[in-house]
C-alpha cells in the first residue's frame, strides 16, 4: 500500500504523480475503516483527501503555515504527518485529538475547534513573517459553512487590505457564493486560473498606465469587464472587492489542477482566494447522500452506514420534543439554533413550525441579539445553542439581553464535560460567565423530568433571561422531579454535606452510598438554580455544617462552590472544612466524560476518598 509508506509529508511530494489517485483512495478506505471503530468526524474527512494531498504537493507544514477553520477536515492531514498509526485511539482519553493541535505535532499550525477565526490567525502570521523577514506561505483552509459567521469577514476584510502574502482557501462543500448559471462562468473561472492570465493583465495594466489618456481608457475597459463578470459570477467580486486575488471555482477531486492553481497562488504573493468546490462524504455512498448525519459520528458499521450502538433518550431530545409542546400551546415560542438543529434537538420543532424556526448558522452573537430582539417585540425566543459556542456570544448577552432584562431563554445544551470532542468543547465555562451576567436566572436539571418542569417554569412563570443548561447524552441514577425549589435536600446526614448541581449529583449520592458503607453519614443538596443564590435560602440550608463538598464539573475561578462559600462567610456561617472539586485552571483533554472524571477527580470515589481525607480517616 502507498499509505503505508507515507510517514511525513516529504513521502507525499515524492511520489509519482499517477500514484496520487491510489493514494486518495487508500486513504478514503484508511478514514473509513478507522472512524467506523471509534466515531468521528467523517464526512468532511472524505470531501478534503484530495485538496489535503495537494497541500502537501505543494506547501511544507513543517515551515509554512496551514490554519484550519473548525478542524473538522484535519484527520487527512494528521494521517500524512506521522501520525497515521495513532488513529486507533482518535478522540480516545490520552489519544490522537479529534482536531489540529500544535502540542501534538510541529505541522498543527494552531488549535481549531471553533469557527470562522482561520483567516484573522492567518493575517496575524503572515503579518509577524514579515516583521521578523521570515520567507515561508501562510494559508487559512475555511469552508463555506464558517462564511456564515461574521468574524470570517472581518479578517477577509483585513487581510484584503493587508497586502501580506496569504493563501485563503474556500472549501465550498454545500453552497455557492452566489448561484452559477451557463457555461461562461465555468469558462472564466478555468481562464482566471491560470498564470498567463496574470501574466497578460499585468501588461494590459502597465500598457495602459504609460499616459493619462491610455489610463482613462483602461480604467473604462476595466469597468466594462468587472460589470461583466458581476453578471456572470458574482461570487468573485466579493472577495475582489476586499483585495483579494480570486481563482476559482476549481474542482477540488482533480488533483493536478488543484496542485497547479495552489502552486500559481504562492507564486503570485498577495492575498489570494482559493476557490475549491468539494463533494462532503465523497467516495462512501453513505456519506454521500446524509452527510449530516456523517459529520459527527460514533462507531459504526462501515459495510451498512448504521451505528453499531442506538442511540437512546437524550438531554437533548428531550428538550426539542418539550419545546415543541410548549410552541403548540403558545404562539409566541420560538427556537433559534447555530447550525446545530439536529445536535440540539430541534429536527421536529423545525418541521412542525418552520415559521417560527431559526438557523442562524454560525453566528452565536447573532442569533442572541435576534432572540433579543424577539423578545423585545413580544416573542418568547429560545436560543438552543452548545455550552462553548455560547461563549462566543458573551457580550451580546450583557448589552443586548441583560440590560434590556428581555426574557430570553437559553436551552445551553452540552453543559460540563462532554467527551471525545475535548478542550476546545467541553462546556466548563457557562456557569462562570452567565452568574456574573446582573439578572440571569441559571436552572440546572439533573433529570429528564426536571428538563420538562425547568423548561416550562423558564418559559412562562420567569422573567428576565433564563439559562437552562443541561448536559450531553442521557440521565443518570437520579430521575426525581425536584424543581419546585431552588435548593433540595436529597439525603440526610450528619458528618459531611456534599453540594453539587446538575447530573454531578448522581456522583455525590454514589459517593453518599460509599461512606455510608464506612459508617460515614453525608447529607447529600442539590442546587435548582446557581443564580442568583438566594442568601437565606444558602444559609438556611448549609450555614453551620462542619464540612462542606461542592462538587463542579467547571472551572475553579469564579465557581459555584466559591460563591456559596463567600455568601456563608459573609454571615459568619462558613463551614470549618470547606472541599472544593472542579477542574481548577486545567482544560480537560478528550476521552469518555467517566476517564476525565476520574482524571480531574471528580467522580464518586474520588469524592468518597476527599471526605474520609477530611475526616481523617485516610484512605
Amino acid at each position: 500500500m502507498i499509505l503505508e509508506r507515507i510517514h511525513a509529508p516529504a513521502d507525499v511530494r515524492a511520489l509519482e504523480k499517477e500514484q496520487l489517485p491510489r493514494l486518495c483512495q487508500e486513504l478514503r478506505e484508511f478514514l473509513i475503516e478507522n472512524v467506523s471503530r471509534t466515531g468521528g468526524h467523517l464526512a468532511s474527512n472524505l470531501g478534503a483527501v484530495e485538496l489535503t494531498v495537494a497541500i502537501h504537493r505543494v506547501f511544507d507544514t513543517a515551515s509554512d503555515r496551514l490554519v484550519f477553520d473548525v478542524g473538522h477536515q484535519c484527520y487527512v492531514h494528521k494521517a500524512l504527518t506521522g501520525r497515521r498509526e495513532l488513529f486507533s485511539t482518535l478522540r480516545q482519553f490520552g489519544g490522537l485529538s479529534g482536531f489540529p493541535k500544535p502540542r501534538e505535532s510541529g505541522h498543527d499550525a494552531f488549535i481549531a475547534g471553533h469557527a470562522s477565526n482561520s483567516v484573522s490567525v492567518a493575517l496575524g502570521m503572515a503579518r509577524a513573517r514579515t516583521l521578523q523577514n521570515k520567507d515561508y506561505s501562510v494559508l487559512a483552509l475555511i469552508g463555506d459553512g464558517a462564511l456564515t459567521g461574521g468574524l470570517a469577514y472581518e479578517g477577509l476584510n483585513n487581510a484584503g487590505a493587508s497586502g501580506e502574502p496569504l493563501i485563503v482557501i474556500l472549501n465550498d462543500n454545500g453552497m455557492s457564493i452566489d448561484p452559477n448559471v451557463g457555461a461562461m462562468p465555468g469558462h472564466l473561472s478555468r481562464l482566471r486560473s491560470k498564470p498567463a492570465y496574470y501574466h497578460f493583465k499585468k501588461w494590459y495594466r502597465g500598457l495602459f498606465g504609460k499616459n493619462p489618456m491610455d489610463n482613462a481608457l483602461y480604467r473604462f475597459n476595466h469597468q466594462v469587464k468587472t460589470s461583466l463578470k458581476k453578471t456572470l459570477w458574482p461570487g468573485s467580486t466579493l472577495f475582489e472587492d476586499m483585495g483579494f486575488t480570486y481563482l476559482g471555482p476549481i474542482d477540488g477531486h482533480d488533483l493536478t489542477r488543484l496542485c497547479d492553481v495552489l502552486t500559481w497562488a504562492r507564486e503570485l504573493r498577495c492575498p489570494v482566494v482559493v476557490h475549491v468546490k468539494t463533494v462532503k462524504g465523497k467516495g462512501y455512498p453513505f456519506a454521500e447522500r446524509d452527510p449530516g448525519r456523517f459529520h459527527g459520528i460514533g462507531p459504526f458499521d462501515p459495510e451498512t452506514g448504521l451505528l453499531k450502538k442506538q442511540g437512546g433518550e437524550s438531554f437533548s431530545s428531550v428538550f426539542g420534543r418539550t419545546l415543541a409542546d410548549c410552541a403548540a400551546g403558545d404562539s409566541r415560542v420560538c427556537a433559534i439554533t447555530a447550525a446545530m438543529a439536529e445536535g440540539t434537538g430541534l429536527t421536529a420543532f423545525s418541521r412542525e413550525f418552520p415559521e417560527r424556526f431559526f438557523d442562524v448558522a454560525i453566528a452565536e452573537g447573532h442569533g442572541v441579539s435576534m432572540a433579543a430582539g424577539l423578545a423585545s417585540q413580544g416573542m418568547l425566543p429560545v436560543f438552543a445553542v452548545y455550552s462553548t459556542f455560547l461563549q462566543r456570544g458573551y457580550d451580546m448577552l450583557i448589552h443586548d439581553v441583560a440590560l434590556e432584562r428581555l426574557h430570553v431563554v437559553l436551552g445551553v445544551d452540552r453543559a460540563g464535560l462532554v467527551g471525545a470532542d475535548g478542550e476546545t468543547h467541553h462546556g466548563c465555562f457557562d456557569p462562570l460567565f452567565l452568574c456574573t451576567i446582573p439578572g440571569f436566572t441559571v436552572l440546572c436539571p439533573a433529570s429528564f423530568a426536571e428538563l420538562r418542569s425547568m423548561l416550562r417554569q423558564a418559559l412562562f412563570r420567569l422573567d428576565g433571561p433564563v439559562a437552562v443548561r443541561y448536559p450531553r447524552g442521557g440521565e443518570g441514577a437520579f430521575r426525581a422531579d425536584t424543581s419546585d425549589k431552588p435548593v433540595a435536600r436529597l439525603r440526610e446526614g450528619g458528618d459531611v454535606t456534599l453540594l453539587g448541581y446538575g447530573i454531578q449529583i448522581n456522583n455525590l449520592l454514589e459517593a453518599a452510598e460509599l461512606l455510608a458503607k464506612e459508617g460515614i453519614q453525608a447529607e447529600v443538596v442539590k442546587l435548582n438554580q446557581i443564580s442568583p443564590l438566594d442568601h437565606e435560602t444558602v444559609c438556611g440550608t448549609l450555614g453551620g455544617r462542619q464540612r462542606l463538598l461542592v462538587l463542579e464539573d467547571s472551572f475553579g475561578a469564579g465557581c459555584v462552590g466559591q460563591r456559596v462559600a463567600a455568601i456563608l462567610a459573609e454571615h459568619g456561617q462558613a463551614p470549618k472544612k470547606l472541599i472544593l472539586k472542579n477542574l481548577g485552571k486545567t482544560f480537560a483533554p478528550e476521552g469518555s466524560v467517566a476517564e476525565l472524571e476520574r482524571s480531574a477527580r471528580l467522580d464518586a470515589a474520588s469524592v468518597a476518598a476527599a471526605v474520609r481525607e477530611a475526616m481523617g480517616h485516610g484512605e
